[in-house]
């Protein structure tokens, strides 16, 4: 699993990512393995993508259907990505697993962002998605602040206070890199480079 991070106020949304994860050979066996799992899904919106490394691909799969669709409000990218992710995610168990419950090792995890046009007091949305525990269903709810996964509360602390004090978005990247690169050398064999971040505002995704 990669560690992701996401911070929101009223300036935008910070994302950040690691690219280390880990995976499976053919012979089951655990090994690292690098991944990209920042991907852009609109002009003004984007996913980070946890768990297995097939949760990427999914993205992508996303990411095409909502090209097709002509989706691109984070609210309607929501109110589709639910329906749409556990379809693929049931199809990938179907093809992962031969009985339930589910191995944890099967979980995936994925947190959306964007800019809202129809809601102008509060434009800048993230939404975590996950896998329940008993059930291979993705459910979905809405972030207040700050988010990381796996959970770093003493960032989330830092981090939803910056938010609240409405910081601008590059003290917040700041923050955020300068944790993922302690991250780094403090835990080389889940968190490591290359690390990806994002930033989305009223003038749409940016990265790095």
């Amino acid at each position: 699993m990669s560690q992701l991070i996401a911070c929101k106020n009223a300036n935008g949304i910070v994302l950040a990512t690691d690219g280390m994860a880990l995976d499976f050979d053919t012979q089951g066996n655990m090994r690292q393995t690098e991944v990209k799992p920042l991907i852009q899904l609109g002009s003004d919106s984007a996913i980070l993508a946890g768990g297995v490394t097939d949760s990427i691909e999914i993205c992508h799969s996303l990411q095409a259907f909502l090209q097709e669709e002509n989706i691109s409000d984070i609210e309607d990218i929501y109110t589709a990505a639910l329906p749409f992710l556990n379809s693929e995610y049931e199809s990938y168990m179907r093809k992962e697993c031969e009985f339930l419950p589910v191995d944890p090792v099967h979980h995936v995890y994925f947190i959306l962002a964007g800019y809202s046009r129809k809601e102008q007091r509060s434009p800048f949305k993230l939404y975590l998605l996950w896998t329940k525990k008993k059930l291979p269903q993705i459910d979905g709810d809405e972030i207040g602040t700050a988010y990381s996964i796996p959970r770093r509360m003493g960032l989330e602390y830092g981090l939803g206070q910056l938010s609240r004090d409405n910081a601008p978005l590059a003290d917040i990247l700041e923050r955020i890199q300068s944790n993922l690169e302690k991250l780094a050398h403090k835990e080389s064999d889940e968190v490591a480079p290359p690390f990806y971040y994002a930033r989305i505002t009223g003038e749409g995704f940016r990265a790095g």
